[in-house]
């Protein structure tokens, strides 16, 4: 816990570098409200530090850089159901396929494909290196962003980013197969 008297220090060098950081962030950011966001949400990590801060500007551009980079890393970032759609030049059925794996089956017919598909997925989910397949589960059924995964294993969010495109490529191949031999009938 920081002392009063620590606490005070470090408002008081935030507030002399606040404006500079900001125009920093907004430099950086599309949207005013992002800039604000990170700019809290710095501030609050500073809060949080227990070791004393020797440098407090360094530390917010350093801090500020790295939460740009994450939610921008973030934004990028396509969560499985949307993978079927960027692939139009490929003649891949993305929209039956999505629509079979995620919207209410209306037909018997519907359900038993929308059934299929996800006895393929869970197989192939199983197939996967145990690398690849735990930053899937963890991003796409526990929700947690790259960053946190990253801290809990020790592993580069780059070397987390490509796992987890591994797996999707994985998975797509595995679904269009399904779906290939299924249309060929």
């Amino acid at each position: 816990m920081k002392s009063a008297t620590g606490q005070s220090l470090l408002v008081s060098a935030l507030n002399a570098c606040r404006s500079r950081v900001t125009a920093f962030i907004r430099g950086r950011t599309a949207v005013r409200e992002d800039a604000d966001d990170i700019l809290q949400e710095i501030t609050y990590q500073l809060m949080k530090v227990e070791q004393p801060v020797e440098n407090v500007a360094a530390w917010l551009y350093r801090a500020a850089r790295n939460e740009i980079t994450d939610r921008a890393r973030k934004k990028s970032e396509v969560p499985f159901s949307g993978l079927f759609s960027q692939d139009e030049e490929n003649d891949y059925p993305e929209e039956e396929i999505a629509e079979a794996l995620f919207s209410t089956p209306q037909t018997p017919e519907g359900e038993y494909l929308s059934s299929l598909l996800w006895e393929e997925v869970n197989e192939a989910i199983a197939e996967l290196p145990l690398a690849q397949r735990d930053v899937f589960e963890q991003t796409e059924l526990y929700g947690l962003s790259y960053k946190e995964i990253a801290e809990m294993t020790g592993d580069s969010v780059q070397a987390l980013l490509s796992r987890k495109h591994k797996a999707v490529a994985y998975l797509r191949e595995r679904l269009r197969t399904v779906y290939d031999e299924l249309t060929d009938e």
